[in-house]
């Protein structure tokens, strides 16, 4: 499995703006084939600061992710809404496990 975490930046007076694109983004990523989890959220103490969270069962699908219609229209949103900053690493994970 591979673990998509990571930020982005706007600014705060944009947010309201993007939520629609990012649910936009979220609901498509999470119909497709291999997608395990996908989430944005908020930070509380940082406005403007906005959290990345996927979970992919493999390369192959997070591959066809990046090349989706989806993320080419996400992506098209963000110099209109001021999205920068962005730092998302991709971790190899194993099986989850409970605490």
């Amino acid at each position: 499995m591979l673990l998509v975490v990571g930020t982005i930046r706007l600014p705060v007076e944009n947010l309201l703006r993007a939520r629609e694109a990012m649910r936009a983004m979220i609901e498509a990523s999470r119909a497709e084939p291999g997608c395990l989890d996908y989430g944005y959220a908020e930070d509380v103490l940082d406005p403007g600061l906005v959290h990345v969270k996927e979970l992919w069962t493999d390369q192959m699908v997070l591959d066809q992710h990046f090349v989706s219609s989806h993320i080419a229209i996400w992506r098209s949103h963000w110099p209109a809404l001021g999205i920068g900053d962005r730092k998302l690493i991709i971790y190899d994970v194993g099986a989850p496990r409970a605490t």
